[in-house]
């Protein structure tokens, strides 16, 4: 078993309860409110700025140039790929780039990026891919799972938006990243290995409770 297979496995329990979650089941079926896409499409907004600092992060850890260029393409397509879908629906609201992205954090979008943010000042390059990894992952198995009955009507609401993390160029980010993943861990520590598989597993975490926090358009309590 691969270790990417080995993370997936630890936190198999969280994953399947992704797909059964209210969100999902809704976005995908075109139920979903718009109120509730609108929450989560601007803390999504959020969420991908400190994404895309991650993955520079990354960039300054490579073992390699090959890795450092990778992870630099990353960050921007971070930026710019998946914030022009954002961008998108923000013209259908009348928001500015800039208004999207001044929305405040809700408390579990705040808590999942200082999370990796945190794996990012001082972790290995291993340890933050692993960390971003399940972000990548997830959506992408939840997108291919959304469409196992074939390609969303152009009627359906969120189209653009299955359509982009079920697709083969978002696939070969996350293989991408299990590649790398595989590939340093076999060079790791027992330490690092460990500090990886807890890292997975909290995002992992943070993935089900971000659909979680959209469907409740959580806030701030004080």
């Amino acid at each position: 078993m691969s270790f990417s297979d080995h993370l997936r496995k630890l936190a198999e329990p969280i994953w399947k309860e992704q797909l059964s979650h209210p969100f999902v089941l809704a976005l995908g079926d075109g139920t979903l409110s718009e109120r509730k896409f609108k929450y989560y499409i601007l803390q999504d907004a959020r969420f991908l700025s400190d994404l895309s600092r991650v993955f520079a992060a990354g960039t300054l850890r490579a073992p390699d140039s090959e890795s450092a260029l990778r992870f630099a393409k990353l960050a921007e397509d971070t930026i710019i790929v998946e914030r022009s879908l954002h961008e998108g629906y923000g013209k259908r609201w009348k928001m500015t780039a800039r208004q999207m992205t001044s929305v405040p954090m809700a408390p579990t979008n705040y808590a999942y990026t200082r999370h990796m943010l945190s794996v990012a000042a001082s972790g290995s390059a291993a340890e933050i891919t692993v960390v971003a990894l399940p972000c990548a992952w997830i959506y992408y198995v939840v997108g291919r799972h959304l469409l196992k009955q074939g390609t969303p009507k152009k009627t359906h609401p969120y189209r653009d938006w299955l359509l982009l993390y079920a697709s083969p160029e978002f696939a070969e980010v996350q293989r991408w990243m299990r590649r790398k993943v595989d590939q340093w861990a076999k060079t790791a520590g027992k330490e690092e290995r460990r500090r990886m598989e807890k890292s997975f597993v909290i995002s992992s975490r943070y993935e089900w409770m971000f659909w979680e926090m959209a469907w409740n358009e959580e806030e701030w309590p004080v």
